[in-house]
Protein backbone atom coordinates (compact mmCIF):
# COMPACT_ATOMS: atom_id res chain seq x y z
CA UNK A 1 0.00 0.00 0.00
CA UNK A 2 1.28 3.41 -1.13
CA UNK A 3 0.87 6.20 2.09
CA UNK A 4 1.24 9.96 1.62
CA UNK A 5 2.92 11.64 4.34
CA UNK A 6 4.37 15.36 4.35
CA UNK A 7 8.01 15.54 3.86
CA UNK A 8 9.61 18.44 5.15
CA UNK A 9 13.32 19.91 4.18
CA UNK A 10 15.65 22.24 6.12
CA UNK A 11 18.46 24.21 5.73
CA UNK A 12 20.77 22.87 8.50
CA UNK A 13 18.55 22.25 11.28
CA UNK A 14 16.27 19.19 10.57
CA UNK A 15 17.88 17.05 13.83
CA UNK A 16 16.70 20.00 15.93
CA UNK A 17 13.52 20.91 14.21
CA UNK A 18 12.46 17.23 14.29
CA UNK A 19 13.17 16.82 18.02
CA UNK A 20 11.13 20.21 19.14
CA UNK A 21 8.26 18.22 16.99
CA UNK A 22 8.67 14.88 18.66
CA UNK A 23 8.71 16.92 22.05
CA UNK A 24 5.66 18.70 21.30
CA UNK A 25 3.90 15.29 19.63
CA UNK A 26 5.06 12.45 20.84
CA UNK A 27 6.40 9.15 19.09
CA UNK A 28 9.45 7.50 17.63
CA UNK A 29 12.25 9.61 15.80
CA UNK A 30 14.37 8.63 13.88
CA UNK A 31 17.06 10.08 12.10
CA UNK A 32 20.17 9.39 9.80
CA UNK A 33 22.85 11.96 9.26
CA UNK A 34 24.67 11.81 6.28
CA UNK A 35 27.85 10.72 8.14
CA UNK A 36 25.95 7.14 8.56
CA UNK A 37 25.22 6.60 5.04
CA UNK A 38 27.17 5.36 2.03
CA UNK A 39 26.26 8.78 0.84
CA UNK A 40 29.05 10.50 2.66
CA UNK A 41 31.49 9.09 0.36
CA UNK A 42 29.80 11.45 -2.51
CA UNK A 43 29.91 14.44 -0.44
CA UNK A 44 32.09 17.06 0.98
CA UNK A 45 32.82 16.61 5.08
CA UNK A 46 30.36 19.76 5.58
CA UNK A 47 27.03 17.97 4.51
CA UNK A 48 28.13 15.17 6.83
CA UNK A 49 26.65 16.39 9.93
CA UNK A 50 23.31 16.99 8.31
CA UNK A 51 19.99 14.61 7.94
CA UNK A 52 19.70 12.41 4.82
CA UNK A 53 16.53 11.56 6.49
CA UNK A 54 14.32 11.76 9.69
CA UNK A 55 11.24 10.07 10.38
CA UNK A 56 8.78 10.83 12.91
CA UNK A 57 5.85 8.69 13.46
CA UNK A 58 3.28 8.79 16.80
CA UNK A 59 -0.28 7.22 16.40
CA UNK A 60 -1.90 8.35 12.91
CA UNK A 61 0.42 11.33 12.51
CA UNK A 62 3.61 10.53 10.12
CA UNK A 63 5.87 12.37 8.58
CA UNK A 64 9.21 12.81 7.28
CA UNK A 65 12.74 15.35 7.01
CA UNK A 66 15.60 15.60 5.65
CA UNK A 67 18.12 18.46 5.50
CA UNK A 68 18.60 20.54 2.05
CA UNK A 69 21.66 18.23 0.23
CA UNK A 70 21.42 19.62 -3.47
CA UNK A 71 24.61 20.50 -4.40
CA UNK A 72 23.49 23.85 -7.15
CA UNK A 73 19.96 24.53 -6.53
CA UNK A 74 18.57 26.66 -3.11
CA UNK A 75 16.20 25.99 -1.08
CA UNK A 76 12.98 28.67 -1.02
CA UNK A 77 10.63 27.96 2.33
CA UNK A 78 7.38 29.55 1.46
CA UNK A 79 4.25 28.45 2.92
CA UNK A 80 3.29 25.85 0.29
CA UNK A 81 4.68 23.51 2.86
CA UNK A 82 2.32 22.77 5.78
CA UNK A 83 0.98 20.29 8.04
CA UNK A 84 -2.66 19.37 8.63
CA UNK A 85 -3.67 17.71 12.27
CA UNK A 86 -6.98 16.66 12.12
CA UNK A 87 -9.56 14.77 14.20
CA UNK A 88 -9.25 14.25 18.07
CA UNK A 89 -10.68 15.78 20.93
CA UNK A 90 -10.21 19.64 21.67
CA UNK A 91 -8.67 19.22 24.82
CA UNK A 92 -5.80 17.03 22.57
CA UNK A 93 -5.32 19.27 19.89
CA UNK A 94 -5.30 22.44 22.21
CA UNK A 95 -2.10 20.27 23.80
CA UNK A 96 -0.31 19.85 20.62
CA UNK A 97 -1.13 23.48 19.10
CA UNK A 98 0.25 25.19 22.52
CA UNK A 99 3.44 23.59 22.18
CA UNK A 100 3.91 24.26 18.66
CA UNK A 101 3.43 27.87 19.46
CA UNK A 102 5.95 28.54 21.51
CA UNK A 103 8.59 30.43 19.00
CA UNK A 104 5.59 30.71 16.60
CA UNK A 105 5.33 33.94 14.86
CA UNK A 106 2.57 35.85 16.44
CA UNK A 107 1.70 37.55 13.08
CA UNK A 108 0.49 34.01 11.63
CA UNK A 109 -1.21 32.78 14.05
CA UNK A 110 -5.03 32.08 14.72
CA UNK A 111 -5.56 29.92 17.87
CA UNK A 112 -7.29 27.06 18.33
CA UNK A 113 -11.43 28.26 18.43
CA UNK A 114 -14.84 26.77 17.67
CA UNK A 115 -16.17 27.04 14.24
CA UNK A 116 -19.18 25.75 12.85
CA UNK A 117 -18.10 22.38 11.58
CA UNK A 118 -15.50 22.22 14.96
CA UNK A 119 -12.40 23.52 16.22
CA UNK A 120 -10.01 25.35 14.20
CA UNK A 121 -6.31 27.08 14.38
CA UNK A 122 -3.74 27.71 12.45
CA UNK A 123 0.39 28.96 13.26
CA UNK A 124 3.54 29.35 11.57
CA UNK A 125 5.94 27.47 13.90
CA UNK A 126 9.15 29.16 15.34
CA UNK A 127 11.20 27.03 11.99
CA UNK A 128 8.67 28.80 9.63
CA UNK A 129 6.32 25.47 8.66
CA UNK A 130 2.82 26.38 8.89
CA UNK A 131 0.56 24.11 10.79
CA UNK A 132 -3.82 23.57 10.26
CA UNK A 133 -5.44 22.37 13.10
CA UNK A 134 -9.26 20.75 12.56
CA UNK A 135 -11.46 18.92 14.80
CA UNK A 136 -13.94 18.68 18.22
CA UNK A 137 -15.05 21.59 19.16
CA UNK A 138 -14.19 22.58 22.45
CA UNK A 139 -18.00 21.84 24.39
CA UNK A 140 -17.03 25.25 26.41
Amino acid sequence: MINLTPFLIFEGNCAEAMAFYQSCLGGELTITKVSDTPMKNHMPPEQHRKVAHAHLKTGAIVFSATDWLHPTRVPKQGNTVAMYINGGQYNELRAIFDKLAVGADKSLLDDLRDMPFGSYGHLADKYGIHWFFQGEASKA
